[in-house]
């Protein structure tokens, strides 16, 4: 038989209670300084961690002093279990959410620090979190004292038709986890698909992959289709890349010249500009004997995809000016009109914009070769 309660177990519970209460002030404050530090350090994870254990340590201090109450109180045996039993709950849960939290931040982190871009790949935090969560769920139904193993077999049963019910769903899934897996596309990857979409890969969750292209619109393409279809990955194996720009000289120019001329400009431009490669050595080649120029190939590096326009933009602008102050011309296409007037055919040679208005005569045919 229990003996009746006192006012001594009432102060002792207080004092117990009141303990919890102060120890979880504590806790918090002493995690809030360990925060400002670990927000100095170059590793993500301790702000993780740091940021999970305020929710749980409060949380425990203040079940560990209920605890210490309810057992300095005359409580009969079935009260007792069940206070235990439910801070015992409190616990795992407040332990379980906690969990999840610094797991699912720990594999942002690591993601993030693979990928080297701002984004992450939402697909394993999700994961990660769900499979804690789903055994934090087990342990609390093992602590109320009901058994798992029918609910495991009627989720085994059931799975199958779950599975034959999401067969896209679960194949977006696999999907997205082989992508990542096998690394040919990461956050931060620029991509263009046979399909003509392109851009920055933001994200890749559990059912679709997210591209940002340069206009800042988002194309959202599901995992499976991504997995399926023919890809370039401007990204990899290596960020830099070359650029070819096409340009065109008259017969009367010396190559010798312009070669030189060009690769000072290409030299000038890869240290000059922004997202250019200063060590990019120039590459000019020579390829086409044109109809009214000699053809030829500039190969300009860049840093990653989107620095192109720019580098183009900049290399055109300072060629053109120089090939005009070294006298190097850059003919205008040239074609050869045939103009019938009656019987006879008078070949013409026109650049430029067309033929002059007097050379039309009435009934005069246009023929283009």
């Amino acid at each position: 038989m229990n003996r009746p309660l006192t006012l001594d177990d009432l102060i002792v519970a207080g004092i117990a209670l009141a303990a919890g209460l102060v120890a979880a002030f504590l806790a918090r404050m002493l995690l809030r300084w360990l925060g400002r530090h670990a927000g100095r350090t170059r590793w993500g994870g301790d702000d993780v961690i740091v940021d999970a254990l305020r929710t749980v340590v409060p949380w425990a201090a203040i079940a560990g002093g209920a605890a210490a109450a309810a057992a300095v109180l005359p409580l009969t045996r079935t009260v007792q279990h069940n206070v235990n039993q439910a801070l015992s709950v409190l616990l795992i849960v407040a332990v379980t959410v906690t969990a999840a939290r610094v797991i699912a931040g720990l594999v942002r982190t690591l993601t993030q620090s693979r990928s080297g871009v701002a984004g992450s790949a939402t697909i394993f935090v999700n994961i990660t979190r769900v499979v804690v969560l789903a055994m934090g769920f087990l342990v609390v139904l093992q602590t109320l004292g009901i058994s798992v193993a029918p609910l495991l077999t009627a989720l085994g049963v059931g799975g199958l038709a779950v599975a034959l019910a999401l067969q896209d769903t679960l194949a977006n899934l696999f999907a997205g986890v082989h992508i990542l897996a096998s690394k040919t596309v990461q956050p931060g990857d620029y991509i263009r698909l046979s399909s003509g979409e392109e851009g920055y890969v933001v994200d890749i969750n559990w059912r679709q992959t997210t591209v940002r292209q340069l206009s800042n619109n988002l194309v959202v393409i599901p995992n499976g289709q991504l997995a399926k279809t023919n890809m370039i990955n401007y990204t990899r194996p290596e960020q830099q890349l070359t650029v070819l720009v096409q340009v065109g000289v008259g017969y009367d120019s010396d190559l010798e010249h312009v070669e030189k001329v060009t690769a000072e400009v290409v030299a000038e431009v890869m240290t000059d500009i922004t997202g250019a490669v200063p060590d990019h050595e120039p590459a000019i080649r020579f390829h086409t004997f044109g109809d009214s120029r000699i053809g030829f190939t500039v190969i300009l590096g860049v840093g990653e995809f989107s620095d192109q326009y720019r580098v183009k933009h900049e290399f055109i602008k300072r060629l053109h000016k120089r090939y005009r102050s070294e006298g190097i011309r850059i003919p205008a296409p040239t074609r050869t009109v045939a103009l019938q007037q009656g019987p006879a055919v008078i070949p013409q040679q026109r650049s430029g914009d067309g033929l002059p208005a007097e050379q039309y005569g009435a009934g005069s045919a246009l023929l283009e070769g």
